[in-house]
């Protein structure tokens, strides 16, 4: 996987982290993560002439549809990161694209791998990738591309965690879809505190299936799960409207020393 997209632009910018992007532990958000490697995407795009409006006049958007993320450490308030995104490569259907998130120093504090579709803005369908949306980002173009893992099948137990979203208008994003990071809040507020302050994240696999819209109620649910690292515990994560499953999550964390107050 090293040299795949060996060619493929790279477009880094950084960021400054601010006070309303983390939680009350003065770090990042899983959702803030997720939002700022998207902004830099959006931005590479722009700078390639591929913006929004440009997309969708071929009638179509992107659509994120897996996530696996490796975090190092999360950043902190009023630290100012770079993240570097390269759209590396592509096949009739799929594009994969890799960001990385930096400190100052140059050392790395997340590595995002993901999948995307694009969608018809007309039949909600996925369709195939028009050449001219990926030839500006120079991906490789390959008859596979990565397999990314998925996370664990979620089954429900008599101690499964459940709370209800009404998904709002602002939710919703210029795709006319759910932002995707709007996930990230649901599946990690269904979790007691004492357990988010108690942990670090480590490790994310997230898999979309079928989209939330305006006006839905989701149930996010999610379970805890021993693993066989006695430093380390697993959550799995469901979100669904009705039974129609939307989501699944999985989520490796890092058990603290000692909780943050």
């Amino acid at each position: 996987m090293a040299s795949l997209g060996a060619t493929a632009s790279i477009y880094s910018e950084d960021h400054r982290i601010t006070y309303y992007e983390c939680d009350r532990t003065g770090r990042a958000t899983l959702a803030t993560l997720i939002d700022i490697a998207i902004l830099a995407s959006e931005d590479q795009s722009d700078a390639l002439g591929l913006t929004t409006e440009f997309v969708q006049s071929h009638g179509v958007g992107w659509v994120v549809t897996q996530y696996a993320i490796d975090i190092t450490r999360m950043p902190r308030q009023d630290e100012t990161v770079t993240i570097a995104v390269r759209g590396s490569a592509y096949n009739p259907y799929f594009a994969f694209r890799e960001f990385w998130i930096s400190d100052a120093a140059g050392k790395q504090l997340a590595y995002i791998t993901s999948i995307w579709v694009t969608m018809s803005q007309s039949t909600r369908k996925i369709v195939k990738i028009l050449p001219a949306l990926v030839a500006p980002y120079h991906s490789e173009q390959t008859k596979r591309i990565p397999r990314l893992p998925r996370p664990i099948s979620f089954e429900p137990t008599t101690t499964t965690i459940s709370k209800p979203y009404q998904v709002r208008f602002f939710d919703i994003d210029p795709n006319r879809h759910v932002n995707n990071a709007h996930y990230f809040d649901w599946l990690l507020d269904t979790l007691p505190a004492d357990f988010l302050l108690q942990h670090d994240l480590l490790h994310v696999d997230v898999r979309y299936e079928n989209e939330v819209q305006y006006g839905h109620t989701v149930e996010a649910k999610a379970n805890i799960l021993a693993t066989d690292q006695p430093d380390q515990v697993k959550t799995s994560h469901l979100i669904q409207v009705g039974d129609e499953k939307c989501c699944e999550v999985t989520i490796l964390w890092r058990t603290l020393a000692e909780p943050i107050q």
